[in-house]
């Protein structure tokens, strides 16, 4: 493997993704946005809004991923 002198560039631009959810979750989806609304004081936001911060959240509090993840930088892979 060539050592270079830059390491990878971070890929700070949105990728996106278009997914099916189930529609049982899409109103929990809508349950959710109705009830944060309410608590907060605030609009209800969009639905689809809340996606990224629960995915950034569920995954910044999963022990067994940073486990798991740490261990891969350990070993060398990036994938």
């Amino acid at each position: 493997m060539a050592k270079l002198k830059l390491s990878p560039i971070a890929n700070d631009k949105p990728v996106k993704v278009t997914v099916e959810l189930p529609a049982s979750l899409h109103r929990d989806l809508i349950a959710y946005a109705e009830i944060l609304g309410r608590e907060s004081g605030q609009p209800q936001t969009d639905p689809v809004r809340l996606i990224v911060p629960m995915l950034a959240r569920f995954i910044a509090t999963d022990r067994g991923f940073a486990k798991a993840k740490q261990g891969r930088l350990v070993h060398g892979e990036t994938r």
